[in-house]
């Protein structure tokens, strides 16, 4: 090629990258840069005072907080509030009837057809802890600790299909696209590890989720604020390892070559991605070495590992208990665990009340009664909110797919009325809010909205959320949604 073509086609691509928002900004009037200041800052969620070198830098909250980080445990598929935690007796003398006609009426139902049976409780509750709360004879090793537990029975959604149902929970909308509440947070507080990810999702089960990485996105906030999916197994990141023959002095050399180029690119475009990528590079970098010293749960004593149930080098919810306490111990600042197999319909032996829910029960109940014990003995209670909970509740009828009587034990699924239960920094323990009806249907009294159970997770980390906005398509987005959302006072400490 010519000197002289090369240099035509250089031009070329320079005036074809130029865009409409280069015009303005260069146009001689200077009103074309005012206006893209204003359409920088709105599009730019640059966020609450992070270093512009490091977006993940800690930042305070501007209100006072109780919550320095946050460990969430997500029962995929919706486990029955009727099995565990809402105990009802009149449930278990309408066993076998017919389900009443206005149950039904006005329903939506993912597969119920005709007129099921009722279904009582399929295991026996009883009383525990100074508060008496009624656990479930499946849940043994929780039970020992309700009275670090503030339950919400009157928990709603308005979805009543998985992937949806997710994507409320998670990011406050039935669409993908939208943050995750880890990421608002990460975006909102940045990260206390710099050698860590801020926002660390773990999972369990064989599974991904229904929608799977959609529920640890960073939607339109900036990447670098999106959940980072570890292993407890392998590596503890895909690709985190040096390729063979690649030393980590070369590494670095690419490192910073890499930075040299993305930093001459930001200078002429200021896309704030840009800034990102240059954070995760380097995050990756520093991953290397401390990743697999945070991921290796042989650090951990044989005690340790015996009340968890967990097994060094397996992927297990047990481990992965054990490698959130870990995890926020080194200050990262919000750990999703999933736990796949939660949806008992009743149509096979896994997915039945009899069956596959009792094993999901045993796989769980030990560890996640051991963390909450391990957070409160080193002192990480204090400042660390555990949530569990599912998408939805499950129906006191027997699911009857087709109109016909099933094979195993289920219900289906009931978005009106289902358990989430909160324990740690700045929630009541051994409190109780909101009532069901005698069967565990609806709510009978304080009802609570998801968006109001984000706003109150927020508030308890010190934002409003109302004034925690991004201006993205015309609109000042948050967490909560257009609609109005409360926060659940009556449980907090």
């Amino acid at each position: 090629m010519q000197r002289e073509d090369f240099e035509q086609q250089i031009t070329r691509q320079a005036l074809e990258a130029r865009t409409r928002r280069h015009f303005l900004q260069n146009c001689a009037t200077g009103l074309g840069s005012l206006w893209m200041a204003t359409q920088a800052s709105a599009a730019n969620p640059a966020s609450p005072g992070h270093d512009p070198q490091n977006p993940l830098s800690p930042t305070p909250p501007p209100l006072p907080a109780k919550v320095k980080r946050v460990i969430y445990l997500h029962m995929v598929g919706a486990p029955s509030q009727l099995e565990l935690f809402d105990y009802k007796p009149e449930l278990n003398a309408l066993d076998g009837k017919d389900c009443p006609a206005s149950f039904l009426e006005g329903k939506r139902f993912a597969f119920i057809n005709g007129t099921p049976k009722m279904l009582g409780h399929q295991y026996k509750f009883q009383r525990h802890g100074e508060s008496g709360m009624w656990v479930s004879e499946q849940m043994p090793h929780l039970s020992e600790t309700v009275d670090e537990i503030c339950f919400i029975k009157t928990m709603q959604t308005e979805q009543f299909n998985h992937g949806p149902a997710q994507l409320m929970v998670h990011t406050g909308a039935t669409q993908m696209g939208s943050p995750s509440i880890g990421s608002w947070v990460t975006w909102g507080l940045g990260s206390e590890n710099t050698d860590l990810p801020g926002f660390i999702v773990l999972l369990s089960g064989g599974r991904l989720p229904r929608v799977g990485k959609a529920l640890w996105s960073s939607g339109f906030l900036p990447s670098v604020y999106q959940g980072v999916q570890c292993r407890s197994q392998g590596d503890p990141v895909l690709n985190v390892s040096n390729p063979e023959g690649v030393t980590r002095n070369r590494r670095r050399q690419v490192l910073d070559t890499l930075e040299q180029l993305n930093r001459e690119s930001h200078q002429q475009f200021g896309d704030p991605e840009t800034l990102t990528r240059i954070a995760q590079y380097e995050m990756a970098f520093r991953m290397q070495t401390a990743a697999p010293e945070a991921m290796d749960l042989s650090h951990e004593s044989a005690d340790t590992l015996q009340s968890y149930g967990a097994e060094p080098g397996k992927e297990s919810f047990a481990n992965n208990c054990l490698l959130a306490r870990r995890l926020v111990e080194k200050g990262v600042r919000f750990v999703q665990l999933f736990d796949w197999g939660w949806d008992t319909h009743g149509s096979n032996q896994s997915e039945s009340l009899n069956h596959g829910f009792r094993n999901k029960c045993s796989q769980t109940d030990k560890p996640i009664a051991a963390l909450l014990k391990d957070l409160r003995q080193r002192g990480l209670m204090e400042d660390t909110l555990v949530i569990w909970g599912g998408e939805f509740g499950r129906t006191p009828m027997r699911e009857n797919r087709m109109g016909a009587t099933m094979a195993f034990m289920g219900r289906d699924h009931s978005p009106d009325a289902f358990t989430v239960w909160l324990a740690g920094a700045g929630v009541k323990g051994g409190h109780s809010h909101g009532v069901t009806d005698p069967v565990g249907y609806t709510p009978a009294e304080n009802p609570v909205q998801l968006r109001d159970l984000h706003a109150t997770i927020l508030h308890l980390m010190g934002f409003d959320h109302e004034t925690m906005v991004v201006p993205y398509k015309g609109l000042n987005q948050r967490l909560t949604g257009v609609k109005s959302a409360q926060v659940v006072g009556d449980i907090l400490s």
